[in-house]
This record gives structure tokens, sequence and C-alpha cells, in this order.
């Protein structure tokens, strides 16, 4: 890390290091269609990207979102802007109509790139993005097949066109500066820009490398998406900074998924927490393989406070040094159970866990630490409400982290009469990803209110959906039959028990 600031690097920089090493060798594979790119392949593409967004007229620190399935394109398409200092903001596919123009407006983008498999969520939003705003299509279109209501070039005919030199431009920017914008998951509210630096995709991609045991002649088999930072920090970074052959599946199958791992010979595969249970599911993965090492971390895109499990534990929530807490200050501190407010001492200082004690992790800020920054986000009054003053020491500022995500209920004043589940149904279909979708319904005569109209939500967590503690009507939101149903005394049984699945 210090070498590298010392150094001024970037991540084309680094990127430009590992080609050098291994040119011909295979970086990223799209498990869709077998394509093969090469380091040396990538990079011409990245160097084409690169001189395209010259040809715009863009500069250091201007933005372009992008709105993509995961393909290798994406990869070139964020370096290939990274290496003349315009920034990339990560759209989560899967948003719609407000969610996606909210996202696209705070990243302050002025140019759009889209998959033509997103044609019709762009269609949506065309008319509330700003209106300078340029459009380019990634894959082939009819022009039959596109809304009238939207102009975009075509991105593939530009890129031939440009030329696979290496731009003649040199790069300001240095190893703390931004590289791009990656979103929260949005569950508790719109999706915030998190400030990715260089510094911080290499720290991230480093860890992951050095703390797995990673090895360049490894394989790596990656279905997380790479509009996420575990897709394309965590996965990808292997590729571009250590020559680590990457395969890119375009959405995650639990029926495909050790198939995919045999064709294409992967000897790492990375998961997210749900992907294993689903694994789980499957026979053959109990059946067939002895998994020698699973390394496991907690983190954020944009936290100071990472955890790392790399012992095997089992039930391990991370480990934090006893010998040099200094190094790395983190910390489980106690927080209020309804409102995860964090409690103080009589001092006015956060209170510290006792060791089996839940509680909210925290981090404390350095700003001239490569490891303890705090980049934030790209909207200002996002960055303030996480982070926390007088929480070590007086005179101090942590980053905190958040309360783990759960499956969402909705409480609605209802006053009686008939609710068209099907039409509330298609309507949220429209306006959420399916993770922010409310997997329960509570018909309600009035919300509870605070003295000062604030919401109560704390008697209806504790009651949960559990029928009996309550008069009220609850609806099961049941993915399989395709809607609504009523939660009865055996399906709440069957949820509990795990016979029917979330």
């Amino acid at each position: 890390m210090y070498r590298n600031v010392r150094n001024k690097s970037t991540i084309p920089a680094l990127f430009a290091q590992t080609v050098a090493l291994n040119p011909d060798k295979p970086a990223l594979i799209y498990e869709a269609t077998g394509e093969v790119w090469s380091f040396r392949d990538l990079q011409q593409r990245c160097h084409a990207v690169a001189h395209w967004a010259r040809d715009q007229g863009w500069t250091e620190g201007d933005v372009v979102a992008l709105l993509l399935e995961s393909h290798p394109v994406v990869v070139a398409l964020w370096l290939g802007l990274a290496m003349v200092g315009v920034e990339a903001a990560f759209i989560n596919h899967n948003l719609r109509q407000h969610s996606l123009s909210h996202c696209v407006s705070v990243s302050g983008a002025r140019a759009m790139v889209f998959g033509t498999e997103m044609t019709e969520a762009v269609s949506e939003v065309t008319d509330s993005l700003r209106p300078d705003m340029v459009l380019f299509r990634v894959g082939e279109q009819k022009d039959e097949e596109t809304p009238s209501n939207i102009r975009a070039q075509s991105l593939d005919t530009l890129l031939s066109r440009s030329p696979t030199h290496p731009p003649s431009y040199k790069l300001r920017k240095e190893f703390h500066d931004r590289l791009f914008y990656i979103y929260t998951s949005g569950t508790t509210g719109m999706p915030k820009a998190a400030i990715v630096v260089h510094s911080r995709y290499f720290r991230i991609a480093a860890f992951g490398f050095h703390s797995f045991g990673l090895r360049p002649e490894d394989v790596i088999y990656t279905c997380l998406p790479l509009y996420h930072s575990a897709g394309t920090i965590m996965g990808v970074g292997q590729c571009l900074l250590f020559g680590v052959t990457v395969v890119i599946r375009r959405k995650f199958s639990a029926s495909r998924f050790w198939d995919d791992c045999v064709k294409h010979s992967c000897t790492v595969i990375q998961y997210i927490g749900e992907i294993c249970r689903y694994l789980l599911a499957q026979p053959e993965f109990v059946q067939r393989f002895r998994i020698q090492r699973v390394g496991e971390f907690y983190g954020a895109t944009e936290c100071n406070c990472s955890l790392i499990n790399i012992d095997g534990k089992v039930g391990s929530c991370g480990f934090n040094s006893r010998i040099l807490p200094s190094f790395y200050p983190i910390r489980l501190v106690r927080v209020q159970r309804d409102s995860n407010a964090l409690l103080r001492d009589s001092q006015g200082l956060c209170i510290p866990c006792q060791p089996g004690e839940p509680g909210m992790l925290v981090g404390r800020i350095n700003d001239v630490d490569p490891l303890r920054r705090f980049d934030g986000y790209a909207d200002r009054d996002s960055t303030s409400q996480k982070i926390a003053h007088n929480v070590f020491r007086m005179g101090d500022s942590a980053y905190v982290s958040g309360v783990e995500g759960k499956a969402g209920m909705a409480a609605i004043a209802h006053a009686g009469g008939q609710i068209d589940l099907d039409a509330f149904l298609s309507a949220v279909q429209k306006a959420l990803p399916s993770y922010a979708r409310p997997v329960f319904l509570r018909l309600m005569p009035s919300v509870d209110t605070t003295g000062t109209f604030k919401i109560q939500k704390t008697r209806l967590q504790n009651e949960g959906f559990k029928p009996q503690d309550t008069s009220d009507k609850i609806y099961f939101l049941n993915s399989g039959a395709g809607g609504y149903e009523a939660v009865t005394d055996e399906l709440f049984r069957a949820i509990v028990e795990g016979e029917v699945s979330l």
C-alpha cells in the first residue's frame, strides 16, 4: 500500500504491469459464449474505450453511468475510462423507474452506456434524465425495437473505429484519487453512490489475494454482479492486479454452477452468503466435493472496518487483533435495540461489547491512513450520516457500519374493504428490484406513531409475521405461486421450519 502511495500508482498503471508479464494468458472468459479475452485483448479494448472517451471531450472527474448485465465489456468500459481519469458509476441493472433515475442523477453523469437488454428500463426514465445526457448502446438492436424516446449511439460501432494503442495522455490522478462509484443496495432507502478510490480498489483486491492464498495460476469463477464491489473488485481485481483468470457468468444459477466450474477448470469460487445456501440445497455439493478451504470476510464498498475469517472458525463473525488493536482500530459497540442508536457511557464515549454480545461494528477514521480512511458518498449528507464522533476517545470520528438485512414487511394503514393484492404486487415489481419488495404485508386500521408523529416500528418488529399475535391480516409473497397469500398457522410453521423459502 505505502509503496503504491509513494509511486503515485493507479489501477490502470498496475494493470499495465500485469499485462506485460502475461500478455497472451486468458484474462476474462465469458461463460455464456465461451469467449476468451487475453490480457492483451483486454488492454487493447480498454485503449479503444479511452480514445473514445477523449473524443467525447470528457475530462478527468467527469462521470459516465454504466447500466449493463455482467459481461467482460463492463471491465473494458470502466478500466478504459479510468485510463483518462473518467469515473464510471455502476448502476444496478435491477433498478427501475424512480430508483434508477435517482442513481443516474446523484452520480452527476454526463453520459450513460446501457446494454440492449436494458432498453425498456432506460425508456422509462429517459424523460427524467438531464437534458444534455448522451446515451450509448452496447449490443445489437434493430431500429424498430428501439422506443421512440431513446436516441442512443451504437458504442460497438464507435469502438470498432477507435485506436487500440495507448492514448497519448498523462493521467493526473494518483493512488488516493477517485476511480469509480459503486452504489449501496438501497434496502433501507435510496441507493447511495459510494466513492471508490484507486487505493481502496487495490486494498480490497490485494486483501483477497494474499489472505486467502490465491495464486496467479488460479481460475476464479464469479457469478456475482459486476455492479457490486464483490464482483468487480474482489473478483475481477484478481485478474487486473495479479494475473488470475476470471470466468464471468451473466447471473447465478445453482443448477449450472458446478458444471461451469468443471468446464472451465476453476480452482476458486466466489460467493456471497446466500449463494452457499442455494448450493447446499444441490445434492452434488455434499456428495462430490471436499472443499479444503473456505475464506470469509465482511465488508462494504465504502467501509474502513472489514472483518476476516481465514482459519475456518465455524460461527465466527471475524477477527480483531488483541495484540495490535491500534493498527486496525475496529470495535463492536453497544446500541439501543429499537433504534440502533449508539449507547454512551458517563464520559460520552461508546461502550464496547463483551464477548458473545451483539453490537454495531465501527472503525476509527484516519484520512491519511489508506486502511482507515472513509471516502464517503457522492452526496455529502449521506456521508455525514455514516460518521459518529467521540467513539473510541473524545474528539475522534468513526464509520458506523449499519444493521443486517432482513426480509421486509410493509405495514399499511387500511380502513377496510377489499385491497387488490395483485395490482399492488404489479406496481411493486415495476418500481422496485426483487430484494427491495416487501416479503410480508400487514394491513392495520392505523399505524402507531409517537407524540411527534414518528412511526413506531418496534412493536411490529417484535411481533413479526406470527398470525396468533395479532388480529391484523398478514400476507406472504409466495414467489412460486407468483402472488401474496394469507399467512395461516400452517404457512407460518412451514416458513419457520424452512419448508417454504423466502
